[in-house]
């Protein structure tokens, strides 16, 4: 299992009986009926008897080892964030040196995220390293939001990014998500032209003063501020979909902490968009 972002790839899932989600979904019992994205484990279902091909281990991954990873991950975000917001105040006569600061975190964030996508088994501390610089870039960049357009959207971000996972969680919970390999390559290509938008819009503010072609500021911004939130919303179904395949086929337990990078990073994800989608509808009151 691969992490379920927007920049990495993932590991295929299975597919129920109708494409429906959920954390009480069982293994397919025929053969054709589902693929298993833990083939090449042992201790997964046969297809064809749906017995286990070898006996249940003991340290197969489970919901709670999924939380409890997750909860390391978001915490230590949380906590670097924290401590950056306040040992790295912004200075508006220096702004430069904070946003250097949040740049440098976020490319060792993105290297550490890039060394553990191509790894074959999670390494925790790459995890946690990615959780940690990842927190200081999400710091500095608060602060500054905190600073320029005020405490008040950095709030509504947090409360945002809460509404939107607990949502997405009721909505699979519910059935009312329909993950499928349709779904999930409609996803990957959307998010795939989305990033590459946000390339281009970049490369052009590189040459131009302001916003390159305007994709992140104004109306447009609130657009595409709106389509990021929704895929992120979608990446959480994948999410959801990963732990469960994980768990229901018996996936090793060290895959949790693949599960919790992925989350962590979608996480990341949807609270950026709802900071920025914020500051620009605060910006047009």
């Amino acid at each position: 299992m691969r992490s379920s972002n927007p920049v990495f790839s993932r590991r295929g899932f299975s597919r129920d009986n109708g494409g429906y989600a959920g954390f009480e979904a069982q293994p397919q019992m025929q053969a054709g009926t589902a693929t298993n994205p833990y083939a090449t484990n042992p201790y997964a279902a046969d297809p064809a008897t749906g017995m286990p091909q070898a006996p249940v281990r003991a340290n197969a991954m489970t919901i709670d080892d999924v939380v409890s990873r997750t909860a390391m991950t978001l915490g230590l975000v949380v906590l670097t964030a924290a401590i950056s917001w306040i040992a790295l105040p912004v200075d508006p006569a220096n702004i430069g040196k904070s946003y250097g600061i949040a740049i440098g975190a976020a490319l060792i964030a993105m290297v550490l995220g890039l060394v553990q996508a191509f790894k074959a088994k999670p390494v925790p501390a790459l995890i946690l390293g990615y959780a940690a610089f990842e927190g200081v870039f999400l710091g500095v960049i608060s602060a500054a939001t905190s600073t320029y357009i005020g405490a008040g959207v950095v709030i509504q971000a947090v409360l945002g990014t809460m509404c939107v996972f607990a949502g997405v969680l009721f909505a699979y919970k519910m059935r009312w998500i329909r993950v499928t390999r349709r779904f999930y390559g409609f996803v990957m290509a959307a998010a795939m032209g989305f990033m590459l938008l946000m390339v281009v819009n970049l490369l052009f503010s590189v040459f131009t003063d302001g916003d390159g072609l305007g994709f992140r500021s104004g109306g447009l911004g609130i657009l595409f501020g709106i389509i990021g939130v929704i895929l992120g919303a979608c990446f959480l179904a994948l999410d959801f979909k990963q732990v469960e395949d994980g768990v229901t086929y018996g996936a090793p337990r060290e895959e949790s902490w693949l599960a919790a990078f992925g989350l962590t990073m979608t996480l990341v994800w949807i609270y950026l968009e709802l900071l920025r989608l914020f500051s620009i509808l605060s910006g047009d009151d």
